[in-house]
């Protein structure tokens, strides 16, 4: 089994080697992501792409600090306008025009048991924007709806693992970089050792 995992940054990967996964740094962001996916794909043809980073978490989540997820769904939460009530995501635009939105993103390919909590997240340009709603949403990141939707268009088998890095809340500076960055190596090798076992 090829598997390949992105990594945003380098940080992020600082803790982490497994003999039977490559390392692709993608970089920060939405277009970033988007290129270094498709690059992964057509240069690697992985049997499993893996997005994996850390996050922040929205303040009612049922998460901590260190926690890795597995993601869910994926929305580019910024993508939209601003009116004079206020930010308007582009889904609202294509229910009000009666065309498919396609915004939010599931995984096909999700184990039936999971080793890790699930999780739903929003996809930002601006992080700890406030003009987002994030009722109902676990984490944030920078990288993960654009993964989503060209995995999903090409085929591509994926997963994204996420390690909570901090709390989303304008004035919160208490990130714990290193536990996080830790607790994904740690994460990730668990993960890739289900796969090569077929356990998921």
């Amino acid at each position: 089994m090829k598997i390949v995992v992105i990594f945003p940054t380098a940080t992020e990967a600082r803790d982490f080697a497994h003999p039977s996964a490559d390392i692709v740094i993608g970089g920060v962001g939405l277009t970033a992501s988007a290129y270094s996916t498709l690059k992964a794909i057509e240069q690697h043809r992985p049997d499993v792409l893996i997005l994996a980073g850390i996050a922040g978490m929205y303040p009612a989540a049922p998460l901590k600090i260190g926690d890795t997820v597995l993601v869910a769904s994926e929305c580019e939460a910024d993508l939209g306008f601003f009116t004079p009530d206020g930010f308007r995501h582009l889904s609202r635009l294509a229910i009000d025009m009666d065309f498919e939105p396609r915004h939010t993103l599931d995984c096909p390919y999700l184990p039936a048991l999971s080793p890790f909590p699930l999780a739903s997240s929003y996809s930002v340009n601006a992080a700890l924007a406030p003009f987002i709603d994030t009722s109902g949403i676990d984490i944030e990141n920078m990288e993960g709806a654009a993964f989503f939707h060209v995995c999903r268009q090409e085929g591509q088998r994926f997963y994204e693992l996420r390690s909570i890095s901090n709390v989303v809340r304008p004035g919160h500076d208490d990130w714990d970089l290193d536990l996080s960055v830790r607790r994904l190596a740690e994460g990730l090798k668990r993960f890739i050792g289900q796969l090569l076992d077929g356990q998921i």
